[in-house]
């Protein structure tokens, strides 16, 4: 009997092993296009908000109901929010953060919203997957996030109570 013959249950497991590491290489790029994404959605609304501010504060007034805001600090703070943290997701710049706070303007975007169509409703759902992911995940091997990290930890850990750009 031959013993370096291998049980079909760990050929199956070696076997998985070898798509994980393929499918594992193909994550930095996965993050790349869900940040590219999500940032495109993100950043174009708030372009259309900027573009027609009058029609914004009518719709934050009329439509879109922020809980604790007035509706014209909401539209500042959804506007804003829809411009700068696409460029952080982009570069990959404090992604996390970015991920949660976009997924925070897509969470009350929804909740705002008295009666939202169901397809709308799918996007925003698909939106805030993958911002979970990139919560989840980082911003990936590909971000600016990466390069930053090591840097911080190695201050961090020399006991630097300040952080400085160099």
């Amino acid at each position: 009997m031959n013993t370096n013959t291998l049980s079909w249950p760990a050929m199956l497991w070696a076997a998985s092993e070898r798509a994980a590491g393929g499918l594992d290489r193909l994550q930095p790029a996965a993050l790349l296009l869900a940040r590219l994404y999500v940032a495109n959605v993100f950043f174009s609304a708030g372009l259309t908000k900027l573009a027609d501010w009058d029609t914004t504060l009518a719709l934050f007034t009329d439509e879109y109901r922020v809980p604790l805001l007035s509706p014209t600090l909401a539209a500042w703070f959804g506007t804003g929010g829809e411009l700068l943290l696409p460029v952080l997701l982009v570069l990959g710049l404090a992604g996390r953060f970015a991920a949660a706070g976009l997924f925070v303007l897509n969470a009350v975007a929804v909740a705002s919203l008295a009666d939202i169509a169901p397809a709308a409703l799918q996007q925003h759902v698909f939106w805030g997957s993958l911002l979970v992911g990139l919560l989840l995940w980082g911003a990936g091997a590909w971000s600016l996030d990466r390069l930053v990290a090591p840097r911080l930890r190695a201050r961090i850990r020399a006991g630097a109570t300040t952080i400085r750009a160099a």
